[in-house]
């Protein structure tokens, strides 16, 4: 696996996370009187500076699980965050201060022995950004998988949709980290500047998606973000940051296509206000795929807690 995409992408989700986790379900206006401009220790949850929160936590389970297995195995990743809730393997400082409802519902169905893959809300209700926060090492090692074997999206879709239905089972939300997982993509393969990489990956999503009568529905929810030329021009007022999926990935991509460094798009998508930390935390991982690590600034990389041991799961042989 390409160690550099891995520390770009989760380096960069990790120190966004960490922005946020303070000033999580703050108001808008609120951000606009005190901006965050840099790290900030305790407010919401009362913690150190560089704590990192649940988006971080399940991520890092996810490629341990990744790291360790060579593969996508579900059971193991169910393992991994059912270590997490409980016995709070994966956080900062062996507390969980910050789980969400749908995910903590699906790791119970887990513990009473539901099969992995059916653990998942599949209402409308069940359509927050869980899943979508922590599939970045899923996608990461989809993209590293199909450059060496030439696998189809219809078997990369297929396990993302999977991954995402641990917790989040809804067709959106599984829509949500399929573009999110073209996005990725063409953040790392395609030419040409920010705006129009994340344009090809959401022109390739609604592409794929639209081959399927039945995603038709679904897909509409996302029909902002299909011209990114016009949502730029949209105004912050008419941008929501709360914990819905669909909100999330309209927040995170206008935040990095009204920005031009990771710094900046970062602290955009933490000053939106409410759901701070995932905004930040998904708006961090893209912008740290195209920004690249050395253009994350390094005071707040020392401040992240447990760099070290952070820094030796994101080293493979």
């Amino acid at each position: 696996m390409g160690q550099n995409i891995w520390k770009d992408g989760i380096i960069g989700l990790m120190v966004g996370d960490a922005l946020g986790v303070p000033v999580e379900f703050s108001s808008r206006e609120d951000r606009e009187h005190d901006p965050v401009i840099g790290m900030r220790a305790y407010g919401t949850h009362n913690q150190p500076v560089g704590t990192w929160s649940d988006d971080s936590s399940m991520t890092l389970a996810t490629l341990d699980s990744i790291k360790q297995k060579g593969k996508i195995d579900y059971k193991d990743i169910m393992d991994k965050f059912t270590e997490w809730c409980l016995y709070a393997d994966y956080t900062p400082f062996q507390e969980v201060f910050d789980i969400g409802v749908a995910t903590s519902r699906a790791i119970i169905q887990y513990g009473k022995g539901t099969d992995p893959i059916d653990c998942g809300g599949k209402t409308e209700w069940d359509n927050g950004n869980g899943s979508l926060m922590r599939i970045l090492p899923v996608c990461l090692y989809l993209y590293n998988r199909q450059k060496m074997i030439c696998t189809s999206e219809n078997e990369s879709i297929y396990l993302i949709h999977n991954v995402s239905a641990l917790t989040h089972a809804h067709l959106r939300s599984q829509i949500a980290c399929g573009i999110y997982y073209f996005m990725v993509k063409s953040v790392l393969s395609r030419e040409g500047d920010l705006l129009a990489k994340l344009q090809w990956g959401i022109d390739a999503a609604c592409q794929y998606y639209r081959s399927d009568l039945n995603n038709y529905k679904e897909l509409g929810y996302f029909s902002r973000l299909f011209d990114l030329n016009a949502f730029r021009q949209l105004s912050k007022d008419q941008i929501k940051s709360s914990g819905y999926v669909v909100d999330t990935l309209e927040a995170v991509t206008w935040c990095l296509i009204t920005t031009t460094s990771y710094k900046e798009a970062v602290l955009q998508a933490v000053n939106l206000g409410d759901d701070t930390d995932t905004v930040g935390a998904i708006t961090g991982s893209l912008a740290g795929l195209y920004y690249g690590y050395n253009e994350i600034p390094e005071q707040w990389i020392k401040t992240l807690q447990r760099l070290e041991w952070i820094e030796q799961l994101l080293c493979y042989d």
